[in-house]
């Protein structure tokens, strides 16, 4: 312990630097302060702040408790099935590109390829596939689903590749010594490697979906969106904090069942 003590002690410290660095921060800090004009507050602002406030600490209980179409709950099923499917569809469309963009399997150029539409793909925000989709699909969940899967093709593909360039390239050599086929290399020596890291991957983007297809809605492609902007833009406060309590304890459950379970997946 003393002689850890002792090298800490004796350890150059360059006070100049550190001088210079907070100095830095602090001119970023003042300099950053002359955005905030408290003068543009007026009086009927602090009143509706009041009123949010309000709003949001006294939830309309009818619309967070009943079973309707309109409530909170079925809102939040309907978005926790939109990212549900859409999480499907994007795990499995992703599974072939993740392959053909591995450059441990394919050629170069194929793997180049793919890697650039992978990367074409995830430059486009969701809130544009979303508006897409409804050109095409019409408002509603189905938008959603596809929209939510195709933003996670992108994420998953390149997460999918990262594990597969780790491989142990020993088991397949063992098995092209022993003369089996792709298929077979496939289906014995790389699936049982990478089928725990594929599932918590989608359940890490899974986590992601949920709030994605929160703010999906706001496009009308289904979910709890819509109604929280519809209500924010009628200034029913009470309704948006009833949908905010539900979205926020939606997302903590989420939270903390995602988190167990890509543990276990690792760890098994």
């Amino acid at each position: 312990m003393d002689r850890i003590e002792n090298q800490l002690l004796s350890a150059p410290r360059n006070r100049l630097y550190l001088a210079a660095v907070a100095a830095i921060v602090g001119a970023l800090f003042l300099w950053s302060l002359q955005a905030v004009n408290l003068g543009d507050i007026e009086q009927s602002g602090l009143g509706i702040a009041k009123n949010i406030l309000h709003g949001l600490t006294h939830p309309d209980p009818a619309l967070l408790f009943n079973l309707t179409k309109q409530s909170v709950l079925y809102l939040l099923v309907e978005t926790v099935a939109i990212a549900f499917l859409g999480t499907i569809v994007g795990a499995v469309l992703a599974v072939p590109l993740a392959f053909l963009a591995a450059s441990n399997l394919v050629p170069k150029p194929v793997s180049w390829l793919t890697r650039l539409l992978l990367i074409a793909i995830r430059t486009v925000p969701a809130l544009v596939y979303g508006l897409m989709f409804i050109r095409v699909t019409g408002p509603g969940a189905f938008a959603g689903v596809l929209t939510v899967g195709l933003t996670s093709i992108g994420m998953l593909a390149k997460l999918y590749v990262d594990a597969i360039e780790e491989l142990d390239a020993r088991v397949l050599e063992s098995m092209t010594s022993i003369g089996c086929t792709a298929f077979e290399k496939i289906r014995f020596g790389i699936v049982p490697q990478l089928l725990s890291i594929f599932l918590s991957v989608m359940v890490y983007r899974f986590d992601m979906n949920m709030r994605e297809a929160s703010i999906l809605g706001l496009v009308g492609a289904g979910g709890i969106g819509a109604p929280l902007i519809f209500a924010m833009r009628s200034y029913k406060w009470d309704q948006v904090g009833s949908i905010l309590i539900g979205l926020v304890a939606l997302i903590l459950i989420i939270e903390f069942l995602s988190t167990r379970l890509r543990t276990k997946l690792v760890r098994g």
